[in-house]
């Protein structure tokens, strides 16, 4: 039986593919191959049903939440679904509808915070802000790759950070290049420019690599001047 490539693949197999032929990746370079494009799938597969057995967990115990429930269960029940929303933007599968379930729970859940927090206006006002941070976060976490990146369990190593973002497209990369400082900016400016002096120029990854490099000392500078 041959296996096809997912339709909808979560981060072991996206990652299988980054470093498919890619010189940039070094030792880690692959060619796929049924082996390893099953064991990927395999990883893919597990995580998925334990973020479903998770998933069915905390509906159980959102449902059955109380009014007059401690606050410190429905923080920790607001922290529970944070983390299966950025868990669901990294599994297989299409989870559009899951992601919407999370964040109708969310919203129920913060509706009791908010009831708990009575007519502090402080309070209220570092909700808002919570809130404004939540929505933006998951807006990043739209980008594979920023879902890839920010995961706990992420396939992509330590070491493979920089030819990770040097291999991706450039509506991927600008989202990821959000989840850094200036100060990382500027380490992985250096470590890709050295990446790549060791590297064949005409070849493909290393052509995009390139451009990608000047898009990110072009973010840098813009940070900068925002500054």
């Amino acid at each position: 039986m041959i296996i096809q490539p997912s339709e909808n693949p979560g981060a072991h197999e996206r990652h299988l593919v980054r470093r498919n032929e890619n010189i940039l990746f070094g030792d880690a370079m692959i060619n796929i191959d049924q082996e390893n494009m099953i064991e990927a799938q395999q990883q893919d597969h597990d995580q998925l049903l334990a973020f479903h057995e998770e998933f069915q967990d905390v509906l159980s115990d959102s449902v059955q939440l109380k009014a007059n429930v401690d606050s410190d269960v429905v923080l920790k029940l607001k922290d529970r679904l944070d983390k299966l929303y950025e868990q669901a933007s990294v599994i297989a599968d299409d989870q559009a509808e899951t992601k919407s379930a999370l964040k109708q729970l969310l919203e129920i859940v913060m509706s009791a915070v908010r009831v708990g927090a009575g007519t502090d206006e402080q309070a209220h006002q570092e909700l808002n802000q919570e809130q404004q941070a939540r929505e933006a976060h998951f807006t990043l976490l739209e980008s594979h790759l920023v879902a890839d990146l920010l995961d706990p369990h992420s396939p992509v190593h330590k070491d493979e950070l920089v030819p990770t973002l040097l291999s991706s497209d450039k509506e991927q990369l600008a989202s990821a290049l959000q989840i850094f400082d200036e100060d990382q900016l500027t380490l992985i400016i250096q470590d890709s420019s050295n990446h790549l002096s060791n590297l064949e120029a005409s070849n493909e990854h290393v052509k995009r690599a390139t451009e990608n490099l000047e898009f990110i000392k072009g973010y840098i500078e813009f940070l900068s001047l925002d500054n």
